[in-house]
């Protein structure tokens, strides 16, 4: 490939890194918190207040307690909803830099165009928007796959270790890392079949084609790489080894309970325990409650076809495009190349459609958030397939511009053609259809509650964002009152006497992630923000209502508890929000008195 070429691709590369990233800090705060974020961001807030962690599979892998409690201590940033979904939005936002990795195994504009798509799909914008493990998961093992071709291709053992590092990263974001080594297993045995199966009709005998497999498989390559095969051989056996002891050093890192791994650097005696608690201990923990548990008993094609709508709304540039790039490139219609030359085309493709249909079965809700782990490997066919059209287009309209020309003898318009190639058209439809991705996601960012549509990119459990300029007068009003600040009205959801929402009987239990109960967690994502706060909270039983004649200055109450309640209440004004974005409703009621003072005192 020429080195001009490539270094354009590179400077394109980096500059849609640059945007990526700017289209995702753009107003990254601006969302009010969603009940998974709020979820997750307490407990977060409570590792940092207490120094204490263990490993909940409930919520996840310790990634982003463990960073998120670092980002919150820099000095001028602390936890706000910006902070908390910043190491995601840098992930997010440096994930098309992986393409780069890929250009020993993809054409210049393929490498561009990946990029592109993995900068501006609007599933993996909204998602890198939001504090959940997804994106995380699904970028570190996208890279951790991209570094280890990159090892084959330059045969240079020593990339296994970021390789390592990054698989490793993917396993503390997210338990589905190993959903995606299964992928890895199921698209490899769904490729070497096909190679095997491609050969075997051109009339190859099977240990034919095995044997020229071997000779380009990775082994082969590491084994010539220290000058000899037998020599190879074994400093790629040795530098696998080490990138093993990577990966669970990463592991053990950040899975150890604190403050126990801090001890035991003390008291080294210590250390052993703390690794098996944070290796064997965690893997049973994940066994117990994602395996052996009932999370996943449910109906398939339930699940299966919301999976399907996330993609058809969320990714249908992706969709359309992965097809066209599987067809060109297996079929020889890439510029010359033999069908089937390319066996990264064929394993992304094959990951993607093993994940489609595998991700319905391995997820516990029906979130659109998981289509993300499908939309991730489809990037690569579809990358394929812009550029085969690019080229097509291109070859075209050239033979067109020829025989015009050779009638023309307008040097102006000999000009002008020449200055509008195909090439340059198809850069500004695909950038006029990444931005108006990139802006459809983060339009509905925050007006999530006002799209009907809304549910198949948007997770149900999103509050509407005006609650949180009722929040605002809330921080404001908790800052000068004294006792309690907060009071959660306790009841019972209509015709479901055994649905309990918003009564915690012991506030005081919810110190470390351990289940607050069903009925705290339909307060979300309002203790993410009470917390920060610093506010009192109590709550009523769900069968008492009375409020007694000195309540809070804050009270808040379901929306069909809102009559009952303010009849209770005088000098207050009630704020009225959908607390999801369908059919759940809250009303905030705030003392006016005390929201005077507060904004007398400048904090409201």
């Amino acid at each position: 490939m020429p080195f001009d070429g490539r270094r354009r691709a590179l400077r394109a590369v980096l500059t849609i890194t640059a945007l990526a990233l700017a289209a995702r800090f753009v107003a990254l705060g601006a969302r009010i918190f969603h009940w998974d974020e709020g979820r997750v961001g307490y407990w977060i807030l409570r590792y940092h207040e207490t120094g204490e962690f263990a490993y909940r599979p409930i919520v996840h892998g310790p990634f982003l307690f463990v960073v998120n409690n670092w980002v919150f201590s820099i000095p001028g940033l602390g936890a706000t909803d910006f902070s908390a979904r910043l190491i995601v939005a840098v992930v997010g936002g440096l994930l098309p830099l992986s393409a780069w990795l890929l250009r020993d195994r993809l054409r210049d504009a393929e490498v561009i165009a990946l990029a592109l798509v993995l900068a501006a799909n609007p599933l993996l914008v909204y998602y890198s928007r939001f504090m959940r493990n997804d994106v995380l998961v699904g970028a570190f093992a996208f890279a951790a796959l991209a570094c280890f071709v990159r090892a084959l291709d330059r045969g240079d053992a020593r990339l296994l270790y970021p390789a390592a590092a990054l698989l490793g990263l993917a396993f503390t974001t997210k338990e589905n890392a190993v959903v995606y080594l299964l992928c890895f297993l199921g698209a490899g045995a769904l490729l070497v079949d096909h190679r095997l199966y491609r050969r075997a009709r051109g009339g190859a005998w099977v240990v034919d084609v095995v044997r020229s497999e071997w000779r380009t498989a990775a082994a082969y390559r590491l084994a010539s790489w220290g000058g000899s095969g037998r020599r190879g051989l074994g400093l790629a056996v040795v530098h696998l080894v080490a990138a093993v002891v990577v990966f669970f050093a990463v592991v053990a890192f950040f899975y150890a309970p604190r403050p126990a791994l801090w001890q035991a650097f003390a008291a080294p005696s210590r250390l052993p325990g703390v690794v098996e608690s944070a290796t064997v201990g965690s893997w049973e923990s994940f066994i117990d409650l994602w395996v052996s548990g009932s999370h996943q008993n449910h109906d398939y094609l339930p699940f299966l076809y919301d999976y399907l709508e996330t993609l058809l709304f969320g990714a249908p540039f992706v969709l359309v495009f992965a097809v066209v790039g599987f067809v060109a490139d297996g079929y020889g219609a890439v510029g010359g190349d033999t069908p089937g030359s390319r066996a990264l085309v064929a394993f992304a493709a094959y990951w993607g459609a093993v994940s489609v249909l595998g991700y319905p079965v391995a997820t516990d809700i029906r979130a659109p958030w998981a289509a993300a782990h499908a939309v991730i490997p489809l990037t690569v066919p579809a990358a394929v397939g812009v550029a085969t059209l690019a080229r097509r287009v291109r070859t075209a309209v050239n033979r067109s511009r020829g025989a015009d020309e050779d009638a023309s003898g307008n040097d102006t318009v000999r000009a002008l053609r020449a200055a509008w190639t195909p090439s340059v058209a198809l850069a500004a439809l695909l950038l006029c259809g990444a931005v108006a991705g990139v802006v459809a996601a983060n339009a509905t960012y925050t007006n999530s509650t006002d799209d009907d549509e809304a549910g198949a990119v948007i997770q149900w459990a999103q509050p509407e964002n005006d609650l949180k300029e009722t929040l605002a007068l809330v921080h404001g009003v908790a800052r000068v009152t004294d006792g309690t600040d907060v009071l959660f009205v306790g009841t019972h959801a209509p015709g479901n006497p055994s649905d309990v929402r918003f009564h915690v009987a012991d506030e005081r239990s919810l110190a470390q992630p351990r289940p607050g109960g069903p009925s705290w967690h339909t307060r979300l994502p309002l203790p993410w923000y009470l917390e920060r706060y610093g506010a009192e909270v109590t709550s009523t039983p769900p069968d008492d209502k009375t409020l007694g004649s000195d309540p809070p200055p804050v009270v808040i109450a379901a929306s069909w508890d809102e009559d009952d309640i303010g009849r209770q209440l005088t000098g207050y004004s009630r704020h009225r929000h959908d607390f999801r974005l369908w059919n759940d409703e809250i009303v905030v009621f705030v003392e006016d008195d005390t929201l005077e003072r507060a904004r007398e005192q400048g904090y409201a």
